[in-house]
């Protein structure tokens, strides 16, 4: 009689286990010491904005966003360590959506009448989305991306991009391969995730070719619907958002960096999914835990039972928030309520070094 061998325990136990064992060692570990002063500016009139949970995924631990009174820039304080980075970012495939395909050709087409690039590239790029929108209306430019992750390298494999780099543009070693190599450079929601969001502008700056153009959009910390919302308003998504960066630091940064600002738009890069992203954050966070590695048992039959019965009685409140998201589009835009904005710079050429020798 010939004997099996056991079978391999599920995959999300592994998970589980190697979860439950991080946190035996509790969260206070992932976060770095407070900070003192604004990352921004060095001012020392700070307040805390808010305090949240993780309301992405729902993984333990509490965080802190505080707000610069001297330069209105918010941060997470005290922020994450690179080990607490790692944890609380692992497992995220499924919890955000990438934008739509439209929203990334209009993005292009905000470009088309400054330029007609030979090179572009896109900063987070993840696995390549927006480059392979862009190539439908651009298909003589070449695309790169970097991205923290690793799915940048995927983008390379299916040809979304030409070559790959993994790291923020501060990453020890990569400024140095890309300096001035492109006449684009784009940044899309991703100064809110950089460690340093102004070394990672000044790098984005230093990525450029004299006469390039810088694309960036971010979310506006300065939007009613930030206020509103509070730790439910997608911008403020703990404990991944680092950074709100509002417009006038921003043009600041710019126009110090030697760039001249050629546009700034808080009307198209509005999406509306303020009040249903919120909503169904608020729901998922009320509504009994589904299973996760990161929790120490796995619901029972019934816990999940309840929890799809609730999910389906909830949808009218999630399609409500929905529908008022896309009503409120005209008032967002027309009063200034928009939840994102669009600049665009060009470097300009340096200055020619004074000579020594005089005139």
């Amino acid at each position: 009689m010939s004997s099996s061998a056991p079978a391999a325990p599920p995959a999300i136990d592994l998970r589980r286990a190697k979860y439950l064992a991080e946190l035996a060692q509790g969260t206070e570990r992932f976060h770095a010491p407070r900070r003192e002063s604004c990352p921004w500016c060095g001012g020392q009139r700070l307040r805390v904005r808010l305090t949240a949970p993780d309301v992405v995924q729902g993984k333990p631990g509490t965080f802190t966003v505080e707000e610069c009174e001297d330069c209105a820039h918010v941060f997470q304080n005290p922020g994450l360590t690179p080990e607490g980075m790692a944890f609380y970012h692992r497992d995220r495939d499924g919890y955000e959506s990438p934008p739509a395909r439209r929203r990334h050709r209009a993005r292009v087409r905000a470009m088309l009448h400054l330029t007609e690039p030979e090179s572009w590239l896109d900063v987070g790029t993840g696995e390549g989305d927006f480059p392979a929108a862009a190539q439908e209306l651009l298909p003589y430019t070449a695309f790169d991306g970097t991205d923290p992750t690793p799915r940048v390298l995927r983008a390379r494999a299916t040809e979304r991009v030409e070559e790959a780099y993994v790291g923020h543009l501060t990453t020890p070693g990569l400024l140095g391969r890309l300096r001035s190599r492109y006449d684009v450079v784009s940044v899309f929601h991703q100064l809110e995730r950089a460690p340093s969001p102004r070394e990672e502008l000044k790098a984005a700056i230093a990525a450029l070719r004299p006469g390039g153009h810088l694309v960036l959009e971010l979310a506006d910390p300065l939007s009613v619907y930030a206020a509103l919302l509070g730790k439910w308003w997608p911008a403020h998504a703990q404990p991944h958002q680092l950074h709100l960066l509002p417009p006038a630091n921003v043009h600041k940064a710019l126009e110090d960096g030697n760039c001249t600002i050629l546009a700034t738009d808080a009307v198209a890069p509005h999406v509306p999914a303020d009040l249903a992203t919120a909503a169904a954050r608020a729901l998922s966070q009320a509504l009994p835990s589904p299973d996760a590695p990161w929790r120490a048992t796995p619901p029972t039959v019934l816990q999940q039972a309840v929890r799809t019965a609730l999910t389906a009685a909830t949808a009218p409140v999630r399609l409500t928030a929905r529908a008022l998201d896309h009503a409120l589009v005209p008032l967002a835009r027309r009063s200034g309520c928009s939840n994102a904005y669009r600049v665009i710079a060009r470097k300009n050429p340096q200055p020619p070094n004074p000579s020594s020798d005089g005139p």
